[in-house]
């Protein structure tokens, strides 16, 4: 299987219809293929061996991912927001790539030595140039993608053929859209959403928009101006939705929404499905080693759980939901053996759409070919996944294990915090000692006491946290996971600051 397969289909299926931009000046499916035809023989012509992405998200994409298909060389969407350091180690790992920048990053990549190409130049030179039209052998990456790095030095994350055509086909019907269906996509192109988000609604045939910069304000205005059926937005973008006063918050086009990439508050989704009752809201949890997601919580499922008395089916509001078809789920201890239901343990799964393999490093999947997640959960007695943190997140107190999770869902739970983030800080004494900080809600005081009695009264009091900070935001990636390991350097540093002007 390759990645070019899903285009032909697009291309012969339904050639006419707009797949990528706006109706009046968009890519159909057939002028896509043109253009990735076109793009494949760029590339042979540079005799790169992959191409290098280093730009804002727009149709210029599209076409290298399919391009770089037809070329049998990967994609490699590259973060824009990385520092010159990291930026020219990360870029030294592919000499031989052909480049597409913008002008602000096109140093970047002439610093490397790579030929660059604007994505304008790109798209303009990839006119006219036709190819084979019988792909490359699949058993090559598709994608590189290199991971956030919030908690260490980027990985890169291979992706190939057959894990992403298999979580496609898996998971979306073909041509099932209707004509006039549109989805907006807010993630950056380095994130495996906005790379699954290209196959998967060409496969459906929906035509996908992209917005560079997200506001509540001009995501709401572009919703309405550009009639979008389907949106996907990341948790801080649901939240700045819903909490941000004054807005026009109608969008009577939209069908669907999907969120995930970062946990979502309980409240935030709460006021979303009281807000927009029409709309059909889907949980989407997966990581850029799964190709995207692996389990959902769909929107039947959300108006049963927002409308339920009873705990078990309430709770399911804050789950990830079910696994997607072709994709098994287990939750081990850290000896390796499956936990009882309910009970919380490590992430493991395993499937064809599950690639688990690192450039340079080979695969990391165990003998039986599941995949250690690194993030920690449950899942209850009908099969519902509970995401609770990253195991690396885990706070140590002494001798015992803290998920920092369900004391931000206590903090969270408060009307006048609008972001949480509880982590374990070093102490010389309990070995961690619980912080948090928190971010208000504007104009509101809440007293730092009255938040740990909420948690003491929540929860057993070992896991009160030691001191709550207000920060006025919380340090986030564009796709809205917390940056920790700066939110404990600073704590840390605070803390050295204290105890010196106390001495």
């Amino acid at each position: 299987m390759n990645l070019s397969m899903l285009l032909d289909m697009a291309a012969e299926g339904f050639g006419d219809r707009v797949v990528i931009g706006r109706t009046a000046e968009g890519l159909t499916a057939g002028r896509l293929r043109e253009l990735a035809l076109g793009g494949a023989h760029l590339v042979k012509a540079a005799d790169a061996d992959a191409i290098v992405y280093l730009a804002v998200n727009g149709p210029a994409l599209p076409v290298a991912l399919f391009a770089a298909a037809r070329a049998g060389v990967p994609l490699i969407p590259v973060n824009y927001r990385l520092g010159e350091a990291q930026l020219d180690t990360l870029l030294a790992n592919h000499p031989r790539a052909l480049g597409i920048a913008d002008a602000e990053h096109g140093e970047a990549l002439r610093r490397a030595g790579l030929p660059v190409l604007s994505p304008a130049e790109w798209l303009a030179q990839a006119d006219g140039h036709p190819a084979d039209r019988d792909p490359e052998p699949s058993d090559s990456p598709a994608v590189l993608i290199y991971t956030s790095g919030t908690t260490s030095t980027p990985k890169g994350v291979v992706l190939r053929h057959q894990n992403l055509v298999s979580y496609v086909l898996g998971t979306v019907e073909f041509a099932g859209a209707d004509p006039e269906e549109a989805a907006l996509v807010s993630v950056p192109p380095y994130h495996i959403a906005a790379v699954s988000n290209v196959l998967t609604n060409l496969y459906a045939g929906r035509r996908a928009l992209t917005l560079e910069q997200f506001t509540p304000e001009g995501w709401l205005g572009f919703v309405r101006r550009e009639r979008v059926t389907h949106a996907m937005v990341v948790p801080t973008m649901l939240a700045r939705l819903m909490d941000t006063d004054g807005l026009d918050r109608s969008v009577p086009s939209l069908r669907a929404l999907a969120y995930g990439g970062a946990r979502m508050p309980v409240r935030v989704i709460e006021t979303a499905l009281n807000e927009w009752p029409r709309v059909d809201f889907v949980n989407a949890y997966g990581l850029t080693e799964t190709s995207s997601t692996i389990t959902v919580l769909g929107p039947e499922e959300h108006r049963t759980a927002v409308a339920s008395d009873d705990p078990a089916v309430r709770g399911r509001l804050g789950s990830a939901g079910l696994p997607v078809p072709g994709v098994e789920l287990e939750v081990r201890d850290v000896s390796g053996e499956v936990v009882a239901v309910g009970e919380t343990g490590q992430i493991w799964v395993r499937g064809e759409q599950v690639s688990g393999e690192y450039a340079g490093r080979g695969s990391s999947v165990d003998a039986r070919g599941f995949f250690h997640t690194r993030d920690q959960g449950r899942l209850d007695a009908d099969g519902y996944l509970h995401i609770e943190g990253r195991a690396d997140d885990t706070i140590i107190r002494g001798a015992e294990n803290i998920a920092p999770a369900e004391i931000e869902d206590v903090l969270l739970g408060h009307p006048d915090v609008l972001d949480a983030v509880v982590v374990g800080v070093p102490d010389e004494e309990w070995g961690q000692r619980i912080e948090a900080v928190v971010v208000l809600r504007e104009g509101a005081t809440v007293d730092a006491d009255a938040l740990r009695a909420q948690v003491r009264g929540t929860l057993r009091g070992s896991k009160t946290p030691d001191r709550i900070t207000r920060w006025r935001e919380l340090p986030r990636t564009p796709t809205g996971k917390l940056v920790r390991r700066d939110i404990v350097e600073a704590l840390t540093a605070e803390h050295s600051h204290a105890v010196g002007r106390q001495g």
